[in-house]
């Protein structure tokens, strides 16, 4: 579904993603590891095209989306959910989650992929016209993937969900991503600084260090590859 090829990125001359390539399929979670400073939000961001590769390629269903303008590239089905979820404090649940559909005018799928976020979300049902800003950490990071499922996507992109989330709501969190990709056949690229949580729910895994791909295959392997339990999961 998702091909990356040889892809080059940098900033000013800095590297920050150096001839990477991988691939991710429909209805699995493929999740990305590494410390700060490896290229996973760097590589997200020219994925979703907030970032122009000085090289390589990357191809969604073998059709390029290098070069393409961000909208262009969600219009074509891919969305990111960005670190630090980026909502509108001051905005309402419901409006925060309409914002996902600005490029949508499919009324009745809209209000189809609408109940779809509430059944997996019931609280924000039943909180609809709330603040965002009133939720806490784990409820606006549902907020956060509802306004992605609005989107109608077939591919996410999650950067750090479970960033400042206690350790049981962020089990809730990566099992429903978890969900969406195998209930709804979607595919998923998750940066998640909690490898040994990403790397459960995963199928495919890739460890980056300095922009490169240095260890890549099924996550349940590299979960019990001794090198990746010292450096990543503190084993």
């Amino acid at each position: 579904m998702l091909e990356v090829h040889d892809l080059l990125v940098d900033y000013n001359g800095i590297v920050a993603v150096d001839h990477l390539s991988l691939q991710a399929k429909a209805g699995e979670v493929t999740t990305l590891i590494g410390a700060n400073g490896a290229g996973k939000t760097t590589l997200l961001k020219a994925i979703s095209g907030l970032l122009q590769p000085a090289a390589g390629e990357i191809l969604f269903d073998g059709k390029p989306l290098t070069g393409c303008r961000p909208e262009d590239i969600v219009r074509r089905g891919v969305t990111q959910i960005p670190e630090g979820r980026g909502l509108f404090p001051y905005l309402s649940v419901y409006d925060n989650l309409m914002t996902g559909a600005h490029l949508r005018r499919d009324r009745a799928a809209i209000q189809r992929d609408l109940e779809k976020v509430f059944a997996y979300f019931p609280v924000l049902k039943q909180q609809s016209g709330k603040l965002a800003k009133d939720f806490s950490g784990g409820e606006q990071q549902m907020i956060a993937i509802g306004r992605g499922i609005m989107a109608n996507p077939r591919f996410f992109l999650f950067d750090e969900p479970s960033i400042g989330l206690a350790p049981l709501i962020v089990r809730s969190v990566l099992d429903t991503i978890k969900a969406i990709a195998e209930e709804e056949g979607v595919g998923v690229l998750l940066v998640e600084q909690n490898a040994n949580m990403a790397l459960k729910i995963a199928r495919e895994a890739y460890v980056l260090e300095l922009g490169k791909v240095v260890l890549s295959g099924p996550a349940e392997e590299l979960s019990a590859d001794a090198g990746v339990r010292k450096a990543y999961l503190g084993m």
